[in-house]
């Protein structure tokens, strides 16, 4: 892939690959080249010196300079896809690939000013499937920030109390999903992170795996707390899942905690250099039938396992390599992966456990250190 000549134009704040390519935040779209192995930026006047310092892998082009060039040479307006046709013209190349994503307008123009350009299929930069040690060390960082989260969050409902018909208030006032998705954001924020959608999903509002919960949280009922905040320093996330119930479970809850906690154990025992992301989650379906848990729809809605098993995570919260039941995924050493089996049934409310995961050539690290516990 490296000999392959590259071209990106994103902003790097909202674009995985272009962080992944320089190192540095930049809130506006600018071109990146790699060009022969060797990496270029064409940056504006204001992001220059300090494109020299953090992206010192990079060689750093003046757009001012081109845009001036250009102008000498007769163009009159002079647009990003005038200055890489100009970059590639000094290298006599014609070819360049873009990610599936590549703005399709510029990618227009490109092709009008003679530049062939091809769409790279599956991963722009395949080294970024696997995370080095520096990596590694970043995305714990991040999943540090979402335990700092989780943890208050978890405090924060200890300190609740339950009143006569089940509310939990907080300092004498109704304790609300809003309210403690709030106090989470704040810690994790406070540690550095920038907080994501975090859910906090009670009840009936729990068996929908995305919907991020509102509204009252009341005693004796399971409260899903997802937490995947990105690191305000480097972009990378981490991602972390509990189910806790504020006083006592139900019988039910208790035995759909236990099958969740023993299905991701077992997807941890199947985790290993050359796995099948398809067959671990196979193996995870597989147990929660066989332990009575069937996935099915009724009354018009899906219930049971409705999710993946895991996922990659890095500068994107969802990445190869995917745990899941079309997945052709491999694992190998140095992949980052979630493990997050969960069990919905909206006649007692939803499970999911999730920890992340370091692919090894022996045994995997689980690099999440926070407790399970089902009641506070």
């Amino acid at each position: 892939m490296k000999s392959e000549n590259l071209l990106l134009v994103a902003d790097s704040e909202g674009d995985a690959n272009m962080l992944y390519a320089v190192g540095m935040f930049v809130p506006d779209p600018f071109i990146f080249l790699r060009l022969d192995g060797k990496s270029h930026i064409v940056m504006n006047d204001l992001e220059m010196a300090r494109a020299r310092k953090e992206a010192r892998h990079c060689r750093v082009l003046s757009l001012s300079r081109y845009e001036k060039k250009l102008k000498r040479q007769g163009l009159k307006t002079v647009t990003l896809p005038h200055v890489v046709q100009q970059i590639l013209r000094e290298h006599r190349l014609k070819r360049v690939w873009v990610p599936g994503n590549f703005p399709h307008g510029l990618a227009r123009q490109l092709r009008r000013l003679g530049i062939k350009v091809k769409i790279k299929e599956g991963h722009f930069f395949e080294e970024r499937e696997f995370k080095s040690a520096e990596e590694v060390k970043k995305i714990s960082a991040a999943l540090m920030m979402a335990e700092v989260g989780l943890a208050e969050g978890i405090q924060a409902l200890k300190n609740s109390k339950a009143s006569r018909d089940g509310r939990l208030l907080f300092h004498n006032v109704p304790l609300m999903a809003e309210k403690l998705r709030a106090i989470i954001d704040i810690a994790i924020m406070q540690a550095g992170g920038r907080a994501c959608h975090t859910i906090v999903a009670c009840g009936r509002h729990a068996c929908d795996p995305h919907e991020r919960g509102h509204g009252l949280l009341r005693a004796n009922q399971p409260i899903v707390l997802d937490i995947f905040p990105r690191s305000e320093k480097t972009g990378y996330f981490g991602d972390i899942t509990r189910t806790v119930v504020r006083g006592r479970a139900s019988e039910p809850v208790r035995k759909l905690y236990h099958a969740v906690a023993q299905a991701q154990e077992l997807a941890f025992s199947k985790l290993r250099h050359n796995a099948h992301g398809a067959e671990i989650h196979q193996a995870v379906q597989k147990h929660f039938e066989q332990t009575g848990y069937r996935t099915c729809r009724h009354n018009g809605r899906l219930e049971g396992f409705l999710h993946g098993t895991g996922h990659g995570v890095g500068l994107d919260i969802h990445e190869a390599p995917r745990l899941a039941v079309n997945s052709r995924d491999v694992l190998k050493a140095g992949h980052v992966v979630t493990v997050e089996p969960g069990l919905y049934y909206p006649s007692f409310g939803g499970v999911r456990l999730e920890d992340i995961a370091l692919i090894t050539r022996r045994e995997p690290r689980n690099l999440t250190k926070f407790e399970k516990v089902l009641e506070i």
